[in-house]
């Protein structure tokens, strides 16, 4: 995460003046009538705008020489707006994708305060946009409770399976037939409509010189799973963590799940399963220990 203080957004804002004002010299841009992406952009416009001397702010898009945004992060909100207004250049106090400084880091600006602020405001938005009141009783707590889950179940970013994989070498390099857990629990979101995926895994790897605590198969899935996902992806990920870090002869993972995003919406069916199966060295080269592993996982 990164914190801006005023000092830094000064400074953000007098680099962004500068950009604007060298577009209007070099014949880019016809003026400086600015139009600020809601919601971010507003702020980030009232800071710029004092670092510029006849800069404007305007209410339509239309009239506006150029868009003004806090940051650029995927780049979907400038790609929106520029196709709609094509010619019109759009600036931003930070570019995410070509400021290694900024990069994959949650960067919060003063007028968000601190990260949770700034998302339980966007639930707070969240809830006025389905039709709710957030003033209401039963939900003046939840743009804080959901800020909180949400780091919960995506707590599985930055973490490291090499890390986790701690291994044991006394007595293992005896032990050379299958190692299998079942029917891990496993509780994660889709990445497509942050809807929840949960179902079981169920791991297996024939070792090769080490072993590692059962447990930790479990907490690799875990890690795995609390990441924005597609279950395919998910399996992949678990099998090869397993395989390149453990050292394996071979590893086998297979996740049966249900999907939310297809069951209350769209399709509206319920009881579907999916199964992804992710098969690594021996577990996918010889028929025998393939079958022996897809028979346990039944």
């Amino acid at each position: 995460m990164k914190k801006l203080s005023i000092g830094e957004l000064n400074t953000l804002a007098k680099r962004t003046a500068q950009q604007i004002n060298s577009a209007r010299v070099a014949g880019q841009i016809a003026g400086l009538v600015a139009y600020p992406i809601p919601r971010g952009g507003v702020s980030a416009a009232l800071a710029v705008v004092a670092c510029l001397d006849g800069m404007v702010l305007t209410e339509n898009p239309a009239e506006a020489d150029f868009f003004l945004d806090d940051l650029i992060d995927s780049g979907s909100t400038m790609e929106r707006w520029c196709d709609e207004h094509p010619g019109k250049p759009f600036f931003a106090l930070i570019d995410k994708k070509s400021e290694p400084e900024f990069r994959d880091r949650w960067v919060v600006f003063p007028w968000e305060e601190t990260a949770e602020a700034g998302i339980e405001d966007h639930i707070v938005r969240l809830l006025e946009y389905v039709g709710d009141d957030p003033s209401r009783g039963g939900l003046l707590e939840t743009p804080k409770r959901v800020a909180k889950a949400w780091r919960h179940w995506c707590g599985g970013y930055g973490k490291d399976p090499k890390e986790l994989l701690k291994v044991f070498e006394d007595g293992a390099e005896k032990h050379d037939q299958m190692v299998t857990v079942k029917d891990i629990p496993i509780y994660s979101h889709c990445e497509h409509h942050l809807a929840p995926i949960f179902g079981t895994a169920t791991i297996s790897y024939i070792p090769n010189g080490k072993i590692v605590g059962l447990s930790k198969l479990s907490r690799l899935a875990d890690m795995f799973a609390r990441r924005l996902q597609v279950q395919e992806r998910l399996t992949d990920q678990i099998a090869d963590a397993l395989f390149e870090h453990l050292g394996a002869k071979g590893v086998g993972v297979v996740i049966k799940a249900r999907h939310m995003c297809m069951e209350s919406r769209g399709i509206c069916q319920q009881g579907h399963h999916t199964i992804t199966t992710a098969l690594r060295g021996a577990m996918r080269d010889e028929p025998d220990t393939r079958a022996e592993f897809l028979r346990l996982a039944q």
